[in-house]
Order: C-alpha cells, then sequence, then structure tokens
C-alpha cells in the first residue's frame, strides 16, 4: 500500500462541495459571515497555507526536539520507507506482527520502563510565583499535590518533553493505533504523507505538530481512541471536525487541548482532584477528554469556525483552570448517557449531508 492509499478521503472527495477559496490576503477584521464563507468548504490540508494552522501550533519555550544522529535519520527514513504488511495467503503470520494495535496501558509501560532521565531535568513541576502573586496562591489557591503522588506527576511532564521517534517501534504502533482507530481502516499506513493531514495534523509529519505537547499529545489521542468509554465522543468530535463550514484540525486541536491539561496540572488546578483520587494520570486523562469534549460541545452549539479557533482556545482554557471539576462531571454525565445510548454531542447536525445518520441531542447541565 502507497500512502496515497492510505488517505481516509481522496482528494477528489475532499474537494466535494467545497465552496469560495481564502484568498491570500484574508484579514481578521472581516465580518462573521464573510468568514463563514470564506472557509467553507476548504479542506483542512489547504488552510495552511492560509496562516491559519500556523496560529494553533502551539509554542512553548520549555520543549525542545531531541538532536538525532546521522545513523538514527537513515534508520529513520527507512522505518517510513516500508510498506504495508499485509499477510500472504497460506502465511504463517500472527496478529503479534508489527501493526497490532496498541493499548494505552502499554505505551505507558513503555514510558515508565525507559530511561527519561535527560528528559527529565528539562521539566518544571509547578509555575514559580513571587511576591503578592506566591502569598495569594498560598492563603487562596489550591492545595499542593500530595508527596506520594508528585513522581507520578513528573512522569506526565517528562512525556511531555519527549518527541516523537518514528524509528521506536512503539511510537509508530502509537500512530497506526490513532490513524485505524479513527478512520476505520484495517491496514497500517505511511508515518509520513499527506492521511495525516486529513486526521488534523498540519503537515506530512505528525512530528512536527507536538511542540509544547510532546509525545504526551499522542498519549492523550490514543487514550481517547482506545477506551471503549471515550471512543464514541471521539469519533463524533472527529465527525464534526470534517464538517463541511465547521470543520477544524482535529489532531491539532488535540494537540492544544493536551498543552492546556499540562499548564492546568503545573498550575496545581488539578491537585485537589488528584489527592481526591489518589491518581496523577487518570485525571489528568479525564481532564483532557472533558475540556475537548467542552470545545466540541461550545464549536456546535454556537456555530463556530476555523478563524475563531484562537478565541476558542483561550477562553477555554481560562475555564477548564478555573473549573476542572465542572467539566470533569459533564464529562462523566456525557458518558454514562452515550453508555445507555441517550446522548450524542452531534446532535441532530449532518456533517456529511443527506447521508448522515441521525442523532439526539445532548443537553448539557448548568450549575454543575
Amino acid at each position: 500500500m502507497n500512502e496515497k492509499s492510505c488517505s481516509f478521503h481522496s482528494k477528489e472527495e475532499l474537494r466535494d462541495g467545497q465552496g469560495e477559496r481564502v484568498s491570500a490576503g484574508y484579514s481578521s477584521s472581516y465580518d462573521k459571515d464573510k468568514s463563514v464563507l470564506a472557509f467553507r468548504g476548504i479542506p483542512i490540508s489547504e488552510l495552511k497555507n492560509h496562516g491559519i494552522l500556523q496560529a494553533l501550533t502551539t509554542e512553548a519555550n520549555e520543549w525542545e526536539p531531541r538532536v538525532v544522529s546521522t545513523e538514527v535519520v537513515r534508520a529513520q527514513e527507512a522505518w517510513e520507507a516500508v510498506d504495508t504488511i499485509q499477510p500472504e495467503t497460506g502465511s504463517q503470520a500472527s496478529s503479534e506482527q508489527p501493526g497490532q494495535l496498541i493499548s494505552f496501558s502499554e505505551a505507558l509501560q513503555h514510558f515508565q520502563t525507559v530511561d527519561l532521565s535527560s528528559f527529565k531535568k528539562r521539566i518544571q513541576p509547578t509555575i514559580r510565583r513571587t511576591g503578592l502573586a506566591a502569598l495569594r496562591h498560598y492563603l487562596f489557591g489550591p492545595p499542593k499535590l500530595h508527596q506520594r503522588l508528585r513522581e507520578e506527576r513528573d512522569l506526565v511532564l517528562t512525556i511531555a518533553q519527549c518527541g516523537l521517534d518514528s524509528q521506536d517501534p512503539v511510537h509508530g504502533r502509537v500512530l497506526q493505533t490513532i490513524y485505524k482507530k479513527l478512520t476505520g481502516s484495517k491496514f497500517d499506513c505511511a508515518l509520513h504523507g499527506d492521511h495525516w493531514e486529513d486526521l488534523g495534523f498540519q503537515g506530512a509529519n505528525p512530528a512536527t505538530d507536538l511542540r509544547g505537547a510532546g509525545f504526551l499529545a499522542l498519549l492523550h489521542l490514543l487514550y481517547l481512541v482506545m477506551d471503549s468509554k471515550t471512543l464514541l465522543m471521539a469519533q463524533e468530535i472527529f465527525r464534526l471536525s470534517r464538517h463541511h463550514i465547521q470543520q477544524f484540525p482535529f489532531c491539532l486541536m488535540s494537540v492544544n487541548i493536551t498543552h492546556i491539561a499540562i499548564q492546568a496540572l503545573r498550575e496545581e488546578c488539578l491537585s485537589r482532584e488528584c489527592n481526591r483520587q489518589q491518581k496523577v494520570i487518570p485525571v489528568v486523562n479525564s481532564f483532557y477528554a472533558a475540556t475537548f469534549l467542552h470545545l466540541a460541545h461550545v464549536w456546535r452549539t454556537q456555530q463556530k469556525t476555523i478563524s475563531d479557533s484562537g478565541f476558542v482556545l483561550k477562553e477555554l482554557e481560562v475555564l477548564a483552570k478555573k473549573s476542572p471539576r465542572r467539566l470533569l462531571k459533564t464529562l462523566e454525565l456525557y458518558l454514562a448517557r452515550v453508555s445507555k445510548g441517550q446522548a450524542s454531542l452531534l446532535g441532530a447536525q449532518k456533517c456529511y449531508g443527506p447521508e448522515a445518520p441521525p442523532f439526539k441531542d445532548l443537553t448539557f447541565t448548568d450549575g454543575i
């Protein structure tokens, strides 16, 4: 299988229903109606030419990519040049061959067992406050994280310092699993190619979009698609991201939400909940999912488009840090309803036109 055959939708399909193009001189001063018209029907892969996706790419001074040797580059190129492995008739190949899906716990165990000391040196576990800000935080801020949970917190922050290493089979399996679960494909695909743009990365190489969140961004996506409770939610948000008017880059938006989760953890916004549950990683995962759910709800109900993304993310970050427990409770209620077949994020809105299946509306409860 070549790279093009892995694409979730062909280029011809992506052009179907395409409306007006955005001119090279697009200005943010355009009014709302013009913005909607301008972005209607434009594939995510083309928006990068207009500066929209660049603005979504998270910048974080504390993250630096690994220095890769020439030998590693050659090995990486060799790995990415390998075509999809498909079993031959009568072969003895089993499900244990490369390409098998990887669970979140297996991927996490990989990071728990490898040497991450060089990455751990870079982390800043908490925000440094001085003067009045430090006093106010001490008097009125959230409680400190329990001592026995700090090693787990540091692991989360250390993974966020790790980049994507395409020569690591575990890293490759994580990417393949995300691709397969979102698209429904049963086949592997190349680790570089236009099919990653179809999933909402900015370019053909997912590694370039992980700044500020590192491999934690991919672990969060893996958690979202491999947890049976959140898979349907992930698929619904992915469908919303491909709406002909309200489309947004799914994976790139997810990276930004992971970055919000990292900042909330460092600012001790999640300490109370972590202390209550005596866990860090499950709390951070749920906080990420809850924040993504809230973004999708706002995006759908308020008719947001890609031109609104910067404002939506800023407001989302403020809300998420201020009311993490409320977001977590909303996620809990949503997943309980989904498990009973009573809730759906997309409501009756049809993302693919007349062929889209109907969904029931989800009512979000205020005052949680």
